[in-house]
């Protein structure tokens, strides 16, 4: 770079220069204010002279944001507390499945067929289950197992008074009462195909709905 160029630049710098128009420093108290600088440790920031002279409005937006951050912590807390006193929505509405089924049309003391694994896996529902209750001529029973046929919380069997009367007599329904019971196109089966659990009728479920 040329002298002329060298000239110009520092004409330019002194130009931006903000302490061009003052004095030069004495150059002995420059040297004095460096060593100075170069010689004394920082100064360590206590906790009062860290924040004296702090304005106001640094307070406040400090305990604003104090305010908030504990909001939001106390927030989620209710939040998770209250849902896990609550049970899903899902669960609370939920209305129990039923599979409704009717008691012989006809009378039980027409002949029947000796019960077979055969006759019995063609039936379209077989489980076994308990009785929950019986009531006016419906009697309700909670399904344990389900040999055949659709899967419902609860199975209903209803019939008229008298056709009551006899399966009742035939079935021997009661209360908590275990029983296998097994029907073909909604009416239940009679005769030997359903009735209190026993070894035997387990067996001939069993073998009748073997997979």
């Amino acid at each position: 770079m040329s002298d002329e160029h060298d000239d110009e630049l520092r004409a330019r710098l002194r130009a931006v220069d903000p302490a061009a128009s003052l004095a030069p420093a004495d150059p002995s108290r420059v040297a004095r204010l460096l060593e100075d600088t170069m010689s004394n440790d920082l100064m360590t920031e206590t906790r009062e002279t860290g924040t004296h002279g702090r304005s106001p409005l640094t307070w406040l937006v400090a305990a604003a944001a104090a305010v908030i951050i504990a909001a939001v912590g106390a927030f989620g807390v209710l939040r998770h507390d209250a849902g896990s006193d609550q049970p899903p929505s899902a669960a609370r509405d939920q209305t129990p499945t039923v599979t409704e089924l009717t008691g012989p049309s006809g009378g039980v003391d027409a002949k029947c067929m000796v019960p077979s694994a055969a006759v019995l896996g063609q039936a379209t529902l077989a489980f076994d289950g308990t009785v929950q209750k019986i009531t006016d001529g419906v009697v309700t029973l909670v399904p344990s197992h389900v040999y055949a046929g659709p899967a419902t919380d609860v199975v209903t069997i209803t019939a008229a008074p008298e056709a009551m009367q006899q399966l009742v007599g035939a079935v021997k329904f009661e209360d908590n009462g275990r029983y296998l019971i097994s029907s073909t196109n909604g009416q239940v089966s009679v005769c030997g195909f359903s009735g209190p659990y026993t070894a035997d009728l387990a067996a001939l479920y069993d073998e009748a709905f073997a997979s």
